[in-house]
């Protein structure tokens, strides 16, 4: 319901808001939406196709993990922590393995893997799910979860500030852990809050920040120290390194239980074909929709009113130009990239304003290309609060994202 809504406003907003810049003058603006219209919905089916290898690639190999019992394993291992938060998941469901990969995967910022283990832990969450059109407790706290942008190493921004000049690409990184964890811990605790947990539950919460902060806090301390070339090295390395030691652990633990390894990994993979296909309505629908929005010249009214309003406040308006990048996030990973960017090329990689929107675009995820990818992916149509936690989730990080860049120690 709460899409259905959102869709319908996203239109109306935008073609109001190209009305009054038609009546200004903008000859061009219809020609603008359509075109961007076209243009995106040939986009959200190259997005689905492209999916169908890599998709075919991970559920191959997760194939052979569920058969050589390693999902099984996984799962045993995060269950006395994940079934507090998942309390309507069995502990040895592999829909825990399957959720514990996605995190893991999130953390190292490897998009090619976390969005074929998250479609798959969506799936197996589905398996439980008594209502197959409404979002279940356990597909929201994963959605909101996921859709924070809880990540380690924000590997693609500090390579994008190697590129554009930055003297210290890696300094925006322990300013990006501190923002993506606070929005994490809010979205947890949102959605904690709205499913009622007990005080076990919460207890489970605490732990969970204590044990985080220590180690994103040591990692951050190790990192810190390493050159902006070293710890590029050593990011590429781990990330890299990691998915090829998970790859070899579930051949050889499928040896080991004596499967046909070779066969298994077909049979996953075919899966993946159809997977990709039964999104492309889902994702070409919410992506046009937010190509409207865009084109219409909507977040240039929402950040001359920013300026105006803050000015009015009398608080330090530095903080504005990087908010397209902050406004564009939830919606588009290529828009606020672009955005990032040109705050990057037009201010300085290392000026106040580059280092925010950098900072904007490493801690938080695209949440409605989120939501729409894995609620479709199983043909969820209600997804309750899912979208409103992740925003709020979403708008603690870029609260939390401007605090930290007007303290932090910058170089």
């Amino acid at each position: 319901m709460v899409l259905n809504f959102l869709w319908i406003a996203f239109f109306l907003i935008a073609f109001v808001v190209a009305l009054i810049r038609l009546c200004m003058g903008d000859v061009v603006v219809f020609k603008t939406i359509i075109d961007g219209v076209f243009e995106t919905a040939k986009t959200g089916v190259d997005i689905s196709l492209g999916l169908i290898g890599v998709m075919a690639l991970f559920l191959g190999f997760m194939q052979i993990g569920e058969r050589a019992g390693a999902i099984n394993v996984l799962s045993r291992i995060v269950g006395p922590f994940f079934s507090k938060l998942f309390p309507g998941v069995p502990r040895n469901h592999p829909a825990m393995g399957h959720m514990m990969m996605n995190f893991s995967a999130n953390l190292l910022q490897l998009d090619n893997a976390a969005t074929p283990f998250g479609l798959k832990a969506m799936e197996s969450l589905q398996e439980l799910n008594k209502d197959k059109e409404t979002a279940s407790d356990a597909q929201i706290m994963f959605m909101v979860l996921h859709a924070s942008g809880l990540s380690i190493i924000p590997v693609s921004v500090i390579a994008q500030r190697v590129i554009v000049g930055s003297k210290n690409a890696t300094d925006i990184f322990i300013p990006c852990v501190i923002c993506t964890f606070v929005a994490t811990m809010v979205a947890m605790i949102i959605t904690a809050f709205k499913q009622h947990f007990s005080s076990r539950q919460w207890m489970a919460i605490i732990i969970f920040s204590l044990v985080g902060s220590l180690v994103l806090g040591g990692l951050a301390f190790f990192l810190r120290h390493l050159s902006t070339e070293h710890a590029t090295i050593f990011s590429n390395v781990l990330s890299t390194g990691l998915i090829f030691l998970l790859f070899v652990v579930f051949i050889l633990g499928g040896m080991y239980k004596k499967i046909a390894v070779y066969d298994a990994f077909i049979d996953g993979a075919k899966q993946g074909f159809d997977v990709a296909v039964r999104i492309i309505p889902y994702l070409v629908g919410m992506l046009v929709a937010i190509s409207v929005l865009r084109n219409s010249g909507v977040f240039d009214y929402i950040m001359q009113g920013a300026r105006w309003f803050f000015a009015q406040l009398g608080v330090n308006t530095d903080f504005v130009p990087a908010l397209p990048t902050a406004l564009m996030r939830p919606f588009s990973g290529s828009g606020s990239r672009a955005m990032m960017i040109d705050a990057m090329k037009a201010n300085g990689a290392d000026s106040f304003v580059g280092r925010l929107s950098c900072m904007f675009q490493g801690s938080s995820d695209t949440t409605f290309y989120v939501v729409a990818l894995y609620f479709g992916s199983v043909g969820i149509k209600r997804t309750r609060y899912a979208i409103p936690a992740s925003l709020l989730a979403d708008l603690a990080g870029i609260i939390t994202a401007i605090i930290v860049a007007y303290n932090w120690p910058w170089g």
